[in-house]
């Protein structure tokens, strides 16, 4: 195996990391929000929290790292469209998910009052949850597109 192959490699599964979370994590706190029960909701969100800070973050600093190598590894130029284009993604994803972060810690942090006030989940925590998922669909959208010019390359 080549040096080039295994960036590669690790490069891809960082990708696939990075949309795998993604996609558990805006499952599951769909899933709890919808059951609509503070201990659950609180539950789920702390484990999500979890999972953001040790797997989504740990690829995400990953990738800068291996793409860089590939570039170089492979000659590629900064200037390539499909690179500047995906460069940019990126940094559209980053400024959509890092508030996500501070997000689900809030709304980990509301539901976990409720439910050991045995109170109804505040009005806060819906205009939160509401931010977070919209944040969910261009963050979303653009590491989806990311990864299609990563294997198209269309210019």
């Amino acid at each position: 195996m080549t040096l080039y192959f295994l960036v590669k490699y690790l490069h891809v599964l960082g990708a696939i990391v990075i949309l795998g979370t993604g996609t558990g994590i805006a499952f599951f706190m769909l899933m709890a929000h919808l059951s609509g029960e503070a201990a659950f909701i609180a539950r789920t969100a702390g484990v999500v929290v979890i999972a953001d800070m040790l797997f989504t973050l740990s690829a995400v600093l990953l990738q800068p790292v291996t793409g860089g190598t590939l570039m170089w590894l492979s000659s590629t130029a900064v200037t390539d469209g499909w690179l500047l284009t995906s460069l940019a993604l990126y940094a559209v994803a980053g400024l959509f998910w890092v508030p996500v972060i501070f997000m689900q810690i809030e709304l980990r942090d509301l539901a976990r009052l409720a439910d050991v006030g045995a109170e109804e989940l505040p009005p806060r925590y819906f205009i939160v949850f509401r931010r977070w998922f919209l944040c969910g669909i261009p963050g979303f959208s653009a590491v989806m597109a990311i990864l299609w010019l990563m294997i198209a390359k269309p210019f």
